[in-house]
């Protein structure tokens, strides 16, 4: 069997805009692609320095309307890792970026939860053993 490698992850938004300038702005991600689709639908990624890509989806219907901001059922559901805790931390704080409380050091690294423009939570977190 051949290789697989997770690609792309859709994360649903209310505004185009507001989530590049979330993502690339505030976050430092690379704007990957910006198509327009139609009069009402661009494709637009957003990546890091892995692989990984988010697909910046704009809601479309009430039941994806309805996923905005819950799409892991309040739980974190996405983890951006970093190689320097503390700079990425103080980096995303002067930008605005809102954390719910402070930072935790725990026996698998340093973590801090935060939430996306679209209410969505993430741990900003460097593994143990992963310090520069």
């Amino acid at each position: 069997m051949t290789a697989l490698s997770l690609g792309m992850v859709t994360l649903v938004v209310p505004d185009y805009d507001e989530a590049i300038a979330f993502f690339v702005g505030k976050l430092g991600m690379r704007l990957v692609v910006d198509r327009q689709e139609s009069a009402t639908k661009r494709w637009v990624e957003v990546g890091g320095n892995g692989g990984l890509r988010l697909l910046l989806a704009r809601a479309a219907s009430p039941q994806q309307a309805a996923a905005i901001g819950n799409q892991a059922g309040g739980r974190v559901g996405f983890f951006l890792y970093t190689d320097d805790f503390a700079a990425t931390h103080t980096a995303m704080r002067a930008k605005g970026v809102a954390f719910d409380g402070e930072p935790r050091h725990e026996g698998y690294g340093s973590v801090a939860v935060f939430t996306d423009v679209a209410g969505n939570r993430w741990d900003l977190i460097q593994l143990a053993g992963t310090e520069q």
